[in-house]
């Protein structure tokens, strides 16, 4: 049984093939019925979500709009088996992910490939265009956002949900909070077992300054401290039941991490993939993109708080040393 209740909300749980496993959408019967995320263009995932869905008594031809938490493709990728008429509501972020026009995408392989050069990593690790591949065949292709939503606002047909946005494991990141019983449809800022990883991402404008997203995570995390969270339904794993504790454990232990690489950079300057080398010896040949972002992540951390600063050489490579 792939299908959980909770009053007005109930949980869809769909197989993907990234490591995180299963996914978790939502529907939830409001003033019009909606889905929350849209889980990964698979067969098997297709089938698990029509099942479920007729657990509930509808058909994907009774859902009215689909809400999504952001942009990644195992939230999204379902859009495409949905009815042409659905409604989409999301971050405006979102809006070149589900269309991923050829400018759009030329522009962020030419973000990523500079900045990798900026990170160290050596010739043979440069960043090339069919890294973003594997990833992306499990999102949509035909998808179109209708409605942009923004910071507090009140989601279009569930008028008791405030959106909230919470940038960091992903620039168009949203959460809804009803306040009445203190329910988050927390997407992926918050997962039971798993920090999620805050993962490099070109900004909305690609002339503007690039985003730290752990910086903006741990921001977007004392932000759900000033809300009285009873449960988070999440977009990985189990629910949330003590949401506060559970956040300030993550700052807590991010906090130790990133003092743990201002130790290494103590030592000698530093390129963000050789601290990556260190902090990842096992696996940064294998994921290299989400180990670094993780690097990066803590050193944007100490930077932000005037431990480390950074200096490019002639060659364009960022080197990271101590205040």
């Amino acid at each position: 049984m792939n299908v959980e209740r909770f009053g007005d909300i109930a949980k869809i749980t769909l197989p993907t093939p990234f490591p995180i496993g299963d996914v978790n959408v939502y529907v939830v019967k409001g003033d019009r019925l909606t889905l929350v995320d849209a889980g990964v263009k698979t067969k098997a995932s297709w089938e698990a979500f029509v099942y479920g869905l007729s657990q509930l008594g509808y058909t994907p031809e009774d859902l009215e709009q689909v809400v999504l938490t952001h942009h990644h493709p195992d939230h999204v990728g379902l859009l495409d088996f949905l009815p042409d008429e659905i409604d989409v509501i999301g971050h405006r972020y979102c809006a070149n992910w589900l269309s991923r026009d050829e400018i759009f995408m030329k522009e962020y392989v030419d973000f990523l490939r500079a900045l990798y050069v900026q990170l160290g990593l050596p010739k043979e690790l440069e960043f090339r265009p069919e890294q973003i591949g594997a990833p992306l065949k499990f999102a949509c292709e035909y998808g179109k956002l209708t409605q942009e939503m923004r910071e507090g606002e009140r989601l279009f047909g569930m008028h008791e949900w405030m959106v909230y946005e919470t940038p960091g494991h992903s620039q168009s990141h949203l959460v809804f909070f009803r306040e009445k019983d203190g329910a988050l449809l927390a997407g992926d800022h918050l997962l039971a077992k798993v920090s999620p990883n805050p993962l490099l991402e070109p900004p909305l404008v690609m002339t503007e300054e690039r985003p730290k997203p752990q910086v903006q995570y741990n921001h977007s995390l004392r932000k759900m401290l000033e809300l009285p969270i009873h449960i988070a339904y999440t977009g990985h794993g189990t629910e949330v039941k003590n949401s506060h504790a559970l956040i300030a454990r993550r700052l807590q232990r991010q906090h130790e991490r990133a003092m743990s690489v201002y130790e290494m950079v103590k030592e000698k300057p530093m390129t963000a993939f050789q601290v990556c080398q260190q902090l990842f010896p096992a696996i940064y040949l294998k994921e290299t993109a989400l180990t670094l972002s993780e690097t990066v992540g803590q050193l944007d951390y100490l930077q932000t708080n005037g431990q480390v600063e950074a200096q490019m050489n002639d060659e364009g490579i960022l080197y990271y040393f101590p205040v």
